[in-house]
């Protein structure tokens, strides 16, 4: 098992948040893309930043989006969608969502809307 599936969402969190304000992104779009990615409300997200949630149980409760599947692209090198643990994807997914939202690509596009 991965060392990062046992990882608090609260503790990787704040590094989203602060890529996208260097970029002139907002706290409120980085919550905007996990809401979409997880299907939570913003009441659930902040209770599992709360509770140190870990990823593992963070995703186990989430409601993946069904547009998850048209994210594609590489971060850090792996092309998201050809990872094949299901729960490491979905973290990619995440992370390749928070890299589209610093690198100033329009939301419609980040929810593939």
């Amino acid at each position: 098992m991965h060392r990062i599936f046992r990882t608090s969402v609260a503790s990787v969190y704040p590094h989203y948040v602060t890529k996208a304000e260097r970029k002139g992104r907002t706290r409120a779009e980085v919550d905007e893309v996990t809401r979409w990615l997880t299907g939570l409300d913003q009441a659930a997200l902040e209770r599992h930043l709360a509770e140190g949630t870990t990823f593992e149980d963070f995703f186990a409760q989430a409601d993946l989006n069904p547009g998850a599947s048209l994210i594609t692209g590489s971060v850090c090198g792996v092309k998201v969608q050809e990872v094949e643990d299901p729960l490491m994807q979905k973290i990619r997914y995440l992370d390749k969502l928070v890299d589209e939202l610093a690198k100033g690509r329009p939301m419609e596009k980040i929810l593939r809307s």
